[in-house]
């Protein structure tokens, strides 16, 4: 799958940028994403056909979308790290951005100059994806391999923090809380074909996922109130970091004792700039991602960072240059959503 020809926007092109009222809005959808829209409005301060539109508005922008992904626990992740020939970089980072199994890419300041984050569906598949594929792909020199036991906090955790109060208490934030994922073996090609359909747009109405589906709409609200209830699906209200005045993304790695990991990578998650905090088998036992405002803001968060871990020790730090691809969605440099991929674990 070849990124498509939004993915390289006219460099003299000046992004738009969203606003304090897009922002609220996007805080509302991340923490109930399927509220109608009349809950929505009534939390952002307006009407709900003005909600409705102004969403549009954003989605066709690229400057916010809403998307749903299977949280199946019989999916295992893992994260990549990949030391590249400087002329193979662009030709590595097309090719991987093409493939349903990696969900994520990142070009980084690091030795390891792209990073990508992984699906498959054991780790015999997660093994046979990295060294049987990626590690055979000309111009990769060096693969780091860490492979994902529990994560604290992903994208679909994290919030812009534009709401008041009063404007949160509107809305329900089950959503926002961590679940404990109640185990649900499927394979049944309706059910994927309705995470499919979500995955392209998590607003998506019962009858456009009936019709996407050819399944009842009857059976939809029955299959997707059961996939909620059981958390089989997750729904992650997503932005475009730069436009919305978080264009610096820091990457570390952390070494953090054994017993004192949960209680480190639990406090680092509650950091408001963190979007990602999880524990792995690698080199370094936490991964850790945050949104920033500017580079010099990396000093600060790292302190903070380092007082939620007491003792932990930072094994690898870099800031991403570019995510071409975030959650199965194709990126522009400055993260104005594209085309949507289905995340398919590799088998």
């Amino acid at each position: 799958m070849a990124v498509s020809p939004g993915d390289r926007p006219d460099p003299a092109r000046r992004e738009p940028g969203l606003t304090g009222s897009d922002l609220a809005l996007v805080e509302a959808l991340q923490r109930d994403p399927r509220a109608p829209w009349t809950r929505i409005a009534a939390a952002v301060g307006t009407d709900a056909t003005t909600a409705a539109r102004r969403w549009d508005r954003l989605q066709a922008a690229g400057l916010a979308w809403l998307t749903a992904y299977s949280t199946a626990p019989t999916t295992t992740v893992g994260y990549v790290d990949l030391v590249c020939r400087p002329g193979s970089l662009t030709a590595l980072t097309r090719e991987l951005c093409g493939w349903p199994a990696v969900f994520s890419v990142e070009r980084t300041t690091s030795r390891h100059q792209l990073f990508l984050s992984l699906a498959a569906r054991d780790l015999d598949a997660l093994d046979a994806l990295v060294t049987g594929r990626i590690g055979d792909l000309p111009g990769v020199r060096e693969v780091r391999f860490a492979v994902a036991t529990r994560v604290f906090r992903e994208g679909s955790g994290w919030l812009v923090n534009a709401l008041a109060p009063e404007q949160r208490a509107v809305l329900d934030e089950t959503a926002v809380q961590a679940r404990d994922v109640i185990p649900q073996l499927w394979n049944d090609r309706d059910l994927r074909a309705l995470v499919e359909s979500l995955g392209v747009d998590g607003r998506r109405s019962y009858a456009e996922l009936a019709r996407d589906c050819r399944m009842s709409e009857s059976a939809v609200r029955r299959t997707l109130a059961r996939m909620l209830r059981n958390h089989e699906l997750d729904f992650r209200c997503d932005l475009a970091h730069v436009p919305a005045g978080w264009p610096v993304i820091a990457g570390y790695r952390l070494d953090v004792t054994p017993a004192g990991l949960d209680t480190a990578g639990t406090s680092v998650a509650q950091l408001p700039e963190t979007r990602l905090s999880a524990a792995v088998v690698g080199e370094g036992n936490l991964v850790v991602s945050a949104w920033l405002r500017t580079p010099a803001d990396c000093t600060g968060y790292e302190a903070r960072l380092t007082a939620a871990a007491p003792g932990a020790r930072i094994v690898d730090r870099a800031i991403t240059l570019r995510m071409p691809k975030r959650m199965g969605r194709l990126l522009s440099p400055h993260g104005l959503a594209g085309a949507h991929q289905a995340i398919i674990p590799a088998r």
